[in-house]
């Protein structure tokens, strides 16, 4: 049963935990979060918790983040969601910079990549796992919804198939929610509210979905121009010193700008901008070469936290290599190259959730508003398929297909997928265990040789 009230810092010890174990990318971290606060915490309702990921999902940055970030907020006003927000993303910083430098200092992290390596199928069921649960919650049955289940066909035809922007995808959906919000309103309705539905033996939720908005989650023009005015300074404020220090020119004021910019552009996931940063940081400022890119990429899918943390892997070795506080002081150069990096990164997000989420909750409950999200939703729902297929390729076949489909199978890892997947859906075990089993096996079949 739900509490009326969730302490501070019974939040802030989730948060953390969150942080530590948010593998699988952004559709295996919003399937973490759903399981934890939707379904066993009762900390917010479905569709509060739908409509708020909807809303992230516009947004550019990291949506995972932003929603931890929106559900923070709601429960314990603005620190609530920096807590939230940046607990999301530390832990990931500091693995990222303890495994750069490893990378670095060593040149080869074996007993990181076995690790690794038996944690990849395991990503790969949470993914699968994340499908099975919202498509199953948002798109309910095919002859309730088959509008929205041939939004999220289209969806996933459209990014796995065809490749299209994951923006086109989202803003198409969009107009089909509105359109069809006015020629179909039932298909595009929420379910009943869960105290409609609520039973003996399932419990409301704290904020459920007939919960008046908090006082503090209500629209001001005052707050949100309080928002916008300090969202401005803390981007100025670090960006003068970095300035007044080594000037427009140095290493880390470019980084700065640099990662600014791309952190406006990151629509439709960490994907979508990668090229953009690899053409600025490789091609451009040489702050690492092409292969230690691709490497970084691969550190980044199987360690928790946002996609985009890359970024800092990024930022760290352009720090070292650049010597950007003398090449006596290398690792402290490259560590605060990463932070300065992930500070541009993701202030941005931040003033979105608490500048834009009072006119979000605005909106709850509201049809022509939520139709268009409701579409969004089983949208996301083709884009997680999309991803769990791509992932489970990758996994399943790391060197492509060249030898056939059974040839070129990884045969250990499609066991440990398997093994996975059913302790998440049939035997209901915690993401973490699940994590630490599967990279504890791939450390073992690693020093039996029989990886790969």
């Amino acid at each position: 049963m739900a509490s009326d009230t969730v302490s501070f810092s019974t939040a802030l010890r989730f948060w953390f935990k969150l942080g530590l174990v948010s593998f699988g990318g952004p559709a295996g971290q919003i399937a973490v979060m759903h399981r934890e606060l939707v379904e066993e915490r009762r900390w917010i309702s479905e569709q509060r918790f739908l409509h708020a990921l909807n809303y992230c999902m516009l947004l550019p940055g990291p949506e995972a983040q932003q929603l931890a970030t929106y559900i923070g907020w709601l429960l314990h006003r603005s620190w609530g969601g920096i807590a939230a927000g940046v607990l999301f993303v530390l832990p990931s910083l500091l693995l990222m910079i303890a495994l750069s430098w490893v990378y670095l200092v060593y040149g080869q992290v074996d007993w990181v990549a076995a690790v690794l390596w038996g944690i990849k199928p395991a990503v790969a069921a949470i993914v699968l796992h994340a499908l099975l649960r919202i498509g199953g919650k948002t798109l309910r049955h095919p002859r309730q919804s088959p509008l929205l289940w041939a939004i999220a066909l289209a969806s996933f035809v459209a990014l796995y198939g065809f490749a299209l922007p994951f923006p086109l995808v989202v803003l198409s959906a969009a107009a089909l929610g509105l359109i069809g919000g006015r020629m179909a309103p039932l298909q595009f309705a929420p379910p009943a509210p869960v105290s409609a539905q609520t039973t003996a033996t399932e419990a409301r939720a704290l904020i459920d979905d007939d919960t008046p908005t908090p006082a503090h989650a209500r629209f001001s023009r005052a707050r949100l121009l309080r928002v916008l005015v300090v969202g401005a300074g803390l981007w100025l404020l670090p960006m003068a010193v970095l300035v007044i220090w080594h000037g427009w020119d140095g290493t880390l004021a470019t980084m700065a700008v640099f990662f600014s910019k791309a952190a406006l552009l990151t629509f439709g996931g960490a994907y979508a901008v990668l090229p953009y940063v690899y053409q600025g940081a490789v091609v451009e400022q040489g702050w690492l070469l092409g292969p230690q890119m691709i490497d970084g990429l691969a550190l980044g899918e199987t360690t928790p936290g946002p996609l985009i943390m890359v970024v800092a892997f990024v930022a760290f070795l352009g720090g070292w290599g650049q010597q950007v506080l003398g090449p006596e002081q290398l690792f402290l150069g490259a560590t605060l190259a990463a932070c300065v990096v992930t500070w541009f990164t993701f202030l941005p997000s931040f003033v979105f959730i608490l500048a834009g989420g009072p006119l979000v909750e605005s909106t709850h409950g509201k049809l022509h508003f939520t139709a268009p999200l409701t579409a969004i939703t089983a949208a996301v729902v083709g884009v997680i398929a999309s991803l769990a297929l791509f992932f489970l390729g990758y996994v399943l076949f790391p060197g492509g297909l060249d030898d056939g489909l059974w040839r070129s199978l990884d045969q250990t890892a499609l066991l440990l997928a398997c093994a996975a997947t059913l302790a998440l859906v049939a035997g209901q075990q915690s993401v973490v265990r699940v994590i630490l089993l599967s990279g504890l096996a791939g450390w073992a079949l690693h020093a039996l040789g029989w990886t790969g």
